[in-house]
């Protein structure tokens, strides 16, 4: 299986954890039940042979079986998985629209090699939540419009911002609202242009508090104190964008990154 990679932006191996518990096919249903009410960490495993991944079971799976049956009669063999190399943000993107809770990592023989969780994509959001690409917008600004620049860090009212940005995708403003309602959003990257309010970084998030009815967020705000001629202004004005209300969201396919273990499995 052929996987794209973007190294520049958080990747799975980065935050899944390693040591992964599993079962074996084989197991019986009573011993992996009993593990599972005995484990405040686990409502489920994947189930391996050897490294290979066949399937995962869930406490869901137990509740209809005997005790005597073996997992593989139960278990779930069309799952969703990531790739060591996937980035994070498509990771996400598999777990809030699936629900579940946590996806194993599977390396391009299917062996698993880890699993990543809902807490850990909250984790890499927050780590990703530093002024770092404020500064280098800043400077890039600075260079092209031959101005100096100054950077706050300010509340910025919703209905004020003039977006740069024309679409949002459905799944990724999902995992935005997820983020908002546990209080784990970053910040937004706003340029202050004399005053005009252009959002350069953050319209799922945006979108996202406006739907939760939130009126104002956090921001890194780039003062521009004489309003200079920004590229981003031109494309808003072309693409009719004055307010949050004019950008559209739309549906993003099914990810290629994301697999099934069965199709891992075929070598297709």
């Amino acid at each position: 299986m052929e996987v794209a990679s973007d190294r520049s932006k958080p990747q799975v191996e980065e935050y899944m954890t390693r040591e992964v518990a599993t079962v074996s096919p084989d197991a019986t249903v009573g011993a992996v039940a009993s593990r599972i009410a005995g484990s405040d960490e686990h409502s489920g495993f994947p189930v391996c042979e050897r490294r290979r991944v066949e399937g995962f079971v869930s406490a869901r799976d137990l509740l209809l079986a005997d005790d005597d049956d073996p997992i593989f009669k139960v278990m779930t063999t069309d799952l969703l998985v990531a790739h060591p190399d996937m980035k994070v943000t498509d990771a996400a993107r598999v777990i809030l629209r699936s629900g579940i809770q946590k996806l194993p990592v599977v390396d391009d023989a299917g062996n698993l090699v880890g699993i990543i969780s809902n807490a850990d994509v909250i984790r890499s959001q927050i780590e990703r939540a530093t002024p770092e690409k404020v500064g280098k917008l800043m400077r890039t600004l600075e260079k092209i419009h031959d101005v100096t620049l100054r950077q706050e860090r300010r509340t910025v009212p919703l209905h004020e911002l003039t977006p740069t940005q024309g679409r949002v995708y459905a799944d990724e403003l999902e995992g935005r609202r997820y983020e908002l309602e546990h209080g784990l959003a970053e910040p937004l990257v706003v340029i202050d242009n004399d005053g005009t309010l252009l959002l350069a970084d953050g319209h799922h998030r945006v979108l996202a508090a406006d739907r939760l009815e939130i009126d104002e967020m956090d921001a890194y705000v780039i003062v521009v104190d004489h309003e200079v001629d920004l590229g981003m202004a031109k494309t808003a004005e072309k693409e009719d964008l004055e307010r949050i209300d004019d950008i559209e969201v739309v549906d993003y396919a099914r990810h290629p990154l994301v697999q099934t273990t069965k199709r891992l499995q075929s070598g297709e």
